[in-house]
């Protein structure tokens, strides 16, 4: 197998900062180029319980600004890395961003923030797991790395 492109989805907690370490090293191993992707959840699915004081478009580019502006820093030194923010459904998006960019693996953690976990990123990681077309590697960040 030719691993020339590994994905990486973060959410920007610390647990984060320990996957990109690792998808890192087995990028390096691999001489693969590491690309590193958020998605900002789609407000769409949520349209019929609120009413936003504004526009669900004006509120979810402020999101993609927002999350833009925090990729920056979550990224700070690190080199050769491509990065994108993306919007929509998490674990669709990262299955739709791997396809579409010809991912040959992605390295993602089990869990995300905490108390969240199980919720958000658990069930994301069984998604992409489930759905994606490359293999994935999965980690659990709480294991020591």
């Amino acid at each position: 197998m030719d691993i020339k492109k590994v994905l990486v989805p973060v959410d920007f907690s610390e647990n984060s900062k320990k996957i990109l370490e690792a998808a890192g090293y087995f990028s390096g191993k691999c001489q693969a180029k590491l690309h590193v992707v958020f998605v900002v959840q789609s407000f769409d699915d949520y349209s019929g319980f609120f009413v936003p004081h504004m526009p669900v478009a004006k509120f979810e580019e402020e999101m993609v600004q927002a999350a833009e502006q925090k990729m920056e820093s979550f990224l700070v030194g690190q080199k050769n890395i491509e990065a994108k923010v993306l919007v929509g459904d998490v674990a669709e998006e990262i299955i739709r961003h791997t396809e579409e960019s010809g991912m040959d693996l992605i390295v993602m953690g089990t869990h995300g923030y905490k108390g969240l976990e199980k919720v958000m990123f658990g069930s994301v990681a069984e998604k992409v797991v489930r759905s994606s077309p490359c293999p994935v590697l999965t980690i659990n960040p709480y294991k020591n790395l």
